[in-house]
C-alpha cells in the first residue's frame, strides 16, 4: 500500500485542493503573460543590442571585462614595477612577467619591467590579476572583438616600448 500524503483528506477536500493548486498555476501564468506580453506591444526600453549594424555607437557597460589591458601616460610612463603578484594569482597562467635588473642613481638594485605578456586566448576574465594588482597598473579594457585565424595573434605584451615606471611608484 503506497502513503499517499494526503490520505488523511476526503474525497472533496482533495477535489478542492487540487483545483486551486490548478487555478493558482494558471493565474501565476497569465500574470507572467501580462507582462511579457507589455513589453512585446509597447517595449519601454530596448536592452537587445544589434550588434554589426551598431557598431559605431556600441558602447560597453563600465564593468565590462573585454581583455586586460596596462595604462600609460602621455610621457609613455606606466604603474607596473614588475612584481609577479598578477602572474601568480593566474588561475591558469596567461600572464607572464619577465623582469630585468636595474641600478638606481643611488647604485641600489631594483627589478625593472621588461615585458609583461598576456596571453588572451587562455584567459578566462576571472579579474584576479587586476584585483590583486598592488599598484593597480592592470584594467579591463573594452575591445571585445579578437576573432583571428592564427592563436598567435592573441598574443600582447602589454607594456608599450620604451615605457618606463611612474616617478611617484617605488620600484621594488
Amino acid at each position: 500500500m503506497i502513503n499517499h500524503p494526503n490520505k488523511e483528506l476526503g474525497g472533496w477536500q482533495l477535489f478542492r485542493k487540487y483545483f486551486s493548486e490548478l487555478w493558482f498555476g494558471i493565474r501565476t501564468l497569465l500574470k507572467g503573460l501580462r507582462i511579457t506580453s507589455g513589453y512585446f506591444f509597447s517595449p519601454k526600453e530596448i536592452i537587445t543590442e544589434q550588434y554589426p549594424e551598431n557598431r559605431a555607437t556600441l558602447k560597453m557597460f563600465d564593468r565590462f571585462k573585454g581583455e586586460v589591458i596596462m595604462s600609460h601616460t602621455a610621457e609613455n610612463r606606466h604603474r607596473c614595477t614588475g612584481c609577479g603578484i598578477c602572474e601568480m594569482n593566474c588561475p591558469n597562467g596567461s600572464i607572464q612577467v619577465i623582469t630585468r635588473k636595474e641600478t638606481t642613481p643611488e647604485g641600489k638594485s631594483v627589478r625593472g619591467l621588461d615585458k609583461h605578456i598576456y596571453h588572451l586566448g587562455m584567459c578566462t576574465f576571472c579579474g584576479l590579476c587586476v584585483k590583486s594588482c598592488p599598484s593597480d597598473a592592470l584594467a579591463f579594457g573594452q575591445k571585445f572583438e579578437h576573432a583571428v585565424f592564427n592563436r598567435h595573434h592573441l598574443t600582447k605584451v602589454l607594456n608599450q616600448p620604451g615605457s618606463l615606471l611612474q616617478k611617484e611608484i617605488k620600484a621594488s
